[in-house]
């Protein structure tokens, strides 16, 4: 346990007392202070030269502090960080160097005492205030009482510029780890802007309804969707929602930076996200090529998939539809495969339409045996759960896939992960 002591200040009625011979003798008892090292004490400067500073304790000699010991900030001048007949507080590092000398140190003494402050401000989960005064490898170090360090991922939200460029400025911090034994304090400036912007959203999501149209700019891309910045809210743009056409990858549609006009389709308050749809701000290019089609005609397609209800045929680009097993043939049809394969130009005849949800019938035994003309056997609503089924399963991504890769690029997922991986590497070569 460190002792704080200040020496009993020497008068003219204590410093001297007589022996056992009445002579009046130095009273060591009252001028010499005990102390051990790892102590801090109270001294008095009485000399400053430009490599070290000269302290008196009330020891048998006056004490040391090197340069390198006055202050947490490296090249300081003593000049700079005391005066002549100050009261500081030091550490004793060594009670008898080589030299004999007494070795203190004010920069420890400091830093002992601020750990007292870090520690409670962490367990309290407060901030603390620190100037940017120096940059190493892989962050900042913060003056804040001791020398804190702030990783460059943990600096801001966005990707950290020179790290030389913010020398000299001031922040607040979340204190993430302490490591007294070490002397490690581990800090976040990104955790305050990320629960600065949690309170922004929840404002901005008060105002945000589903339906509406807003602006926002892509920031990143991922196989399944293209995420979306909108107003400080996260946003998904599932690969589905993304175009009217079929995608293969988003990076087709959008680019990084990309300002866009989206539909708010979904609003998830608790996880501060949104569902987006950039296609529900465009012409539907089907509805505006349905218009020359009715049903009745008769049109040529290719076979572009073959399911055990039917064959599915292209008559143009992104415009498909479906002839059921009972109207691929007057005769009874087992497989759909032993009428057509996949590739197969064929003529057909649209038996329905349902516009809302840009799906067309086809027939091919009305076209071989036009007597066979009549009320379809089965109605695109009919099959309404099989071809649901059937889009689901050709989709790139699964939404159910899209929502595991939302949750784990979350504020909070990401800032747990990020210190995890700051913590393992920065430890051992961050040299506080």
């Amino acid at each position: 346990m460190t002792k704080n002591i200040m020496y009993e200040q020497v008068t003219e009625e204590n410093c001297m007392i007589r022996n056992d011979n009445g002579v009046l003798v130095p009273n060591y008892d009252i001028t010499i202070v005990d102390f051990d090292e790892g102590d801090i004490l109270k001294g008095r400067v009485v000399k400053i030269d430009k490599d070290e500073v000269l302290v008196d304790v009330g020891f048998k000699s006056e004490g040391v502090i090197p340069i390198n010991e006055l202050s947490i900030r490296n090249s300081v001048k003593p000049d700079d960080v005391l005066s002549l007949e100050e009261e500081i507080e030091i550490m004793v590092l060594q009670k008898e160097d080589q030299e004999g000398r007494l070795i203190l140190s004010k920069k420890r003494a400091e830093v002992e005492k601020s750990f007292d402050k870090i520690e409670s401000v962490y367990q309290n989960d407060e901030t603390v205030e620190g100037t940017v005064i120096e940059y190493v490898k892989g962050g900042l170090i913060l003056d804040i009482g001791l020398r804190g360090f702030l990783p460059a991922s943990l600096i801001d939200i966005k990707k950290t510029r020179d790290l030389s460029s913010y020398i000299g400025e001031r922040y607040a911090c979340k204190i993430i780890e302490v490591d007294r034994n070490r002397n490690n304090v581990v800090l976040s400036r990104k955790a305050i802007i990320e629960d600065e912007r949690k309170e922004q959203r929840k404002e901005v999501l008060g105002n945000i309804e589903v339906g509406q149209v807003r602006n926002g700019a892509i920031t990143s891309i991922a196989d399944f969707g293209a995420f979306v910045d909108v107003d400080g809210i996260d946003g998904l743009i599932h690969i589905s929602e993304l175009s009217w056409n079929h995608v293969k990858h988003p990076s087709e549609v959008v680019k990084v930076g990309q300002e866009v006009n989206v539909e708010i389709l979904d609003i998830d308050y608790e996880k501060q996200r949104l569902s987006l749809g950039l296609k529900q701000t465009q012409k539907d290019p089907w509805v505006e090529k349905i218009k020359t089609y009715k049903i009745g005609d008769i049109v040529q397609g290719k076979v572009t998939r073959i399911v055990k209800f039917g064959l599915f045929v292209q008559i143009q680009e992104d415009m498909e539809g479906l002839v059921h097993i009972s109207e691929l043939s007057v005769e009874p049809v087992k497989k759909p495969s032993d009428v057509a394969k996949i590739g197969d130009e064929l003529i057909v005849k649209i038996i329905d339409i349902d516009f809302d949800k840009r799906r067309m019938a086809f027939s091919i035994k009305q076209v071989t045996n036009p007597e066979t003309a009549s009320e379809p056997s089965v109605k695109l609503e009919d099959l309404s759960e099989e071809l649901t089924a059937e889009e689901e399963k050709i989709k790139d991504d699964k939404p159910e896939a899209a929502d595991i890769k939302i949750e784990e690029n979350t504020p909070e997922k990401a800032r747990e992960k990020a210190i995890k991986e700051i913590l393992k590497e920065m430890k051992d070569e961050a040299n506080l």
